[in-house]
C-alpha cells in the first residue's frame, strides 16, 4: 500500500481508532504502551520523540509513567493527529506533550535534539525502513535510545497456529466491520506478514547506526519492541 493511500486509511478509521485497537487486542494494546514507558527509563527533563504518535495512547502512555519528561509526537495524518489533540484538550491538558504533523522520512526535528525515540505500530507502514531508521538515529543524541513496537506472532507452534487463524481469518472482517471499511484490517493483516523477521529487522536497525540492539516479547511474542542505541 502506498503513501497516500496508507494516509487516507488512517484518515478515515481515525474518529474510531482507540475503539477499534483497544477491542481487537482484547485491551493489550493498553498494557502494551505501558511496558514501553517502563522499558523506556528516561532522565529526568528528558525529550522524547514519538513517531506515529497518531492519537497519543503512547504519548500519555509515556507522560503518565514520567510526567518529568516532555514528549513531542509527530504523525502525518491529520485527522488522527485532530483525534488525539482533542483527547489531551479534554482530559490532560496539564500534561507535557505537544504534537505536530510530519513525515518519518523527514523529521521536523533539529539533530541531536531528543534523548529517545518511540514508534508504535508504525514502523511497518513505510515503505523506506532505513531512511526512517537513519532519520531516528539523527534527531537522537549520542547515546539515546530507540524504543520501536511492533506486531508479531508467538514463538510456540501451538500458539502460533491459533494466533494466525484469529490474525488471517477472524481479525481483518471483524475489524474492517468495525472500521467501516473493506480493507484497513486486511492490510495489517498483509503488513505484518510481509514485515522482515526478528534478526532481519536487528539487521536493518544496525545499519542505521544503532548498538546495544535487543527485542523483548509481550504476550507471548504477539507484540514485539525492538531497542537500540545510537552510537556514542
Amino acid at each position: 500500500m502506498k503513501d497516500t493511500a496508507v494516509k487516507a486509511m488512517f484518515e478515515t478509521i481515525a474518529p474510531s481508532y482507540d475503539f477499534q485497537n483497544s477491542f481487537l487486542s482484547l485491551g493489550r494494546d493498553i498494557y502494551w504502551r505501558r511496558t514501553l514507558a517502563e522499558v523506556l527509563q528516561p532522565e529526568p527533563g528528558s525529550v522524547i520523540l514519538d513517531v506515529a504518535v497518531g492519537t497519543a495512547e503512547t504519548a500519555l502512555a509515556i507522560t503518565k509513567r514520567h510526567p518529568q519528561v516532555n514528549v513531542v509526537g509527530v504523525d502525518f495524518s491529520p485527522a488522527m493527529l485532530a483525534v488525539g489533540k482533542k483527547k489531551i484538550d479534554d482530559s490532560y491538558s496539564d500534561v507535557p506533550v505537544t504534537l505536530m504533523a510530519g513525515d518519518g522520512r523527514e523529521l521536523p526535528v533539529q539533530s541531536g535534539s531528543v534523548d529517545a525515540v518511540t514508534i508504535s505500530f508504525g514502523i511497518r507502514n513505510v515503505e523506506e525502513r532505513e531512511l526512517v531508521l537513519r532519520e531516528f538515529n539523527r534527531v537522537l543524541r549520542p547515546g539515546g535510545r530507540l524504543l520501536i513496537m511492533e506486531f508479531s506472532y508467538p514463538d510456540n507452534p501451538l500458539l502460533y497456529r491459533m494466533y494466525r487463524f484469529y490474525f488471517d481469518h477472524i481479525l481483518p472482517p471483524l475489524g474492517n466491520l468495525l472500521s467501516r471499511t473493506d480493507y484497513a484490517y486486511s492490510y495489517l493483516a498483509d503488513s505484518v506478514n510481509d514485515f522482515p523477521d526478528d534478526s532481519g529487522f536487528l539487521s536493518e536497525i544496525g545499519r542505521a547506526g544503532f548498538t546495544d540492539l535487543k527485542i523483548k516479547k509481550l504476550t507471548f511474542g504477539i507484540a514485539k519492541i525492538f531497542q537500540g542505541r545510537k552510537e556514542i
